[in-house]
């Protein structure tokens, strides 16, 4: 029992095995976004969430996406996806539209500018990606690197779960999803 443990308090303190895993994790958490924002800053005067939101739009149909789709990424924050995006659409990489079939939603679709300032970013990032987490971890980790990822993202208190308020689009609806 811990200094801050109370008897019978019903809290799961973490034990040594925990403990020994769970604080290298912070760490990580801590630093690795701020060492990959700064390498996307640096080089393509563009932050971590930008490239992130680029890379996003250039992989759905038509380079389109519902605002509130997107804000998924943004753990649900509509409001930190709006200011990544005026600066986006401040430089030309993305424009915003009302959706054409739901005037309730706003599209994001990422312009040909856009492709082309993550064309130029993509070396770079993916370099950082390499030495800093690929290489270190090798072929044998990534497998794991990526169930364990998956598991923690999509478990029942994982930040992708279904946002409220935020349905998917239908199929042919003329607002991506």
């Amino acid at each position: 029992m811990t200094a801050v443990e109370k008897p019978g308090s019903g809290t799961r303190w973490l034990d040594a095995d925990e403990l020994a895993a769970w604080m290298p994790f912070c760490a990580l958490l801590l630093t690795l976004p701020g060492a990959l924002d700064g390498q996307l800053q640096r080089d393509a005067d563009l932050t971590l969430f930008g490239y992130l939101v680029l890379a996003r739009l250039s992989e759905a149909p038509g380079r389109t996406l519902r605002m509130s789709d997107l804000a998924q990424m943004a753990n649900g924050s509509l409001s930190r996806l709006s200011h990544a995006v005026a600066r986006l659409e401040r430089h030309g990489w993305v424009v915003r539209a009302t959706c054409p079939s739901d005037g309730r939603f706003t599209n994001a679709t990422l312009t040909d500018a856009g492709v082309g300032k993550l064309a130029a970013a993509a070396p770079g990032h993916v370099a950082a990606v390499r030495q800093l987490v690929l290489d270190t971890i090798g072929r044998d980790g990534l497998a794991e690197l990526g169930r364990i990822a998956t598991q923690v993202l999509e478990g029942p208190s994982g930040p992708f779960r279904a946002s409220p308020g935020c349905p998917p689009s239908a199929p042919g609806s003329g607002c991506p999803g």
